[in-house]
């Protein structure tokens, strides 16, 4: 098992030189080097041990409370929710008629429709979350999350499904709305 270092302890990295460690995070050590900056080493990396101090009881817990959180969350990402579907359509079907004679029409259950635009609600929720905490540049996370804004937008019109307020779609608030 791998020792857990504290802020203070001293290192050696093959890439980036002797660094200390300054603080300590679910994704790994933040360490400060010297001609290279700051960066987060893996705890697993390979590092030489310079000089090595306890970590502080209050970080080491707060890891731990960090580490289990992030463990708890990666579990129930993935669940839906429970939306129920406006009761006046409950039992009712979904007709979609060509417009042309030659053609007939399809039907499907309003319930069944529901279920998956609730999933591609919940699946925007996910794709915004991990948009938010990706490491790409402010600017375009900013860019990507106007898009899933827009996609939002467009969805209203399904509103009228949906039995409680709380669980529609929102697109972009005026100032009005806000």
């Amino acid at each position: 098992m791998t020792t857990l270092l504290g802020i203070g302890s001293r290192i050696r990295h093959e890439e980036f030189g002797n660094g200390v460690i300054i603080n300590l995070k679910a994704s790994g050590y933040t360490v400060t080097f010297h001609d290279h900056g700051v960066k987060i080493i893996k705890f697993d990396a390979s590092i030489a041990i310079i000089e090595a101090l306890e970590p502080d009881g209050d970080m080491v817990s707060l890891f731990d409370v960090e580490q289990s959180i992030t463990r708890v969350l990666q579990r129930w990402i993935d669940q839906t929710e429970i939306v129920p579907l406006g009761d006046k359509w409950k039992g009712g079907k979904l007709i979609l008629k060509p417009g042309r004679a030659d053609l007939s029409q399809k039907e499907m259950p309003i319930d069944g429709f529901f279920h998956k635009l609730v999933m591609v609600r919940d699946r925007l929720r996910v794709l915004e979350q991990r948009v938010n905490a990706s490491s790409i540049d402010d600017e375009e996370k900013v860019n990507i999350q106007q898009y899933i804004t827009r996609i939002y937008g467009s969805l209203t019109s399904f509103n009228l499904l949906f039995k409680h307020q709380h669980h529609q779609f929102t697109g972009e608030k005026t100032t009005a709305d806000a």
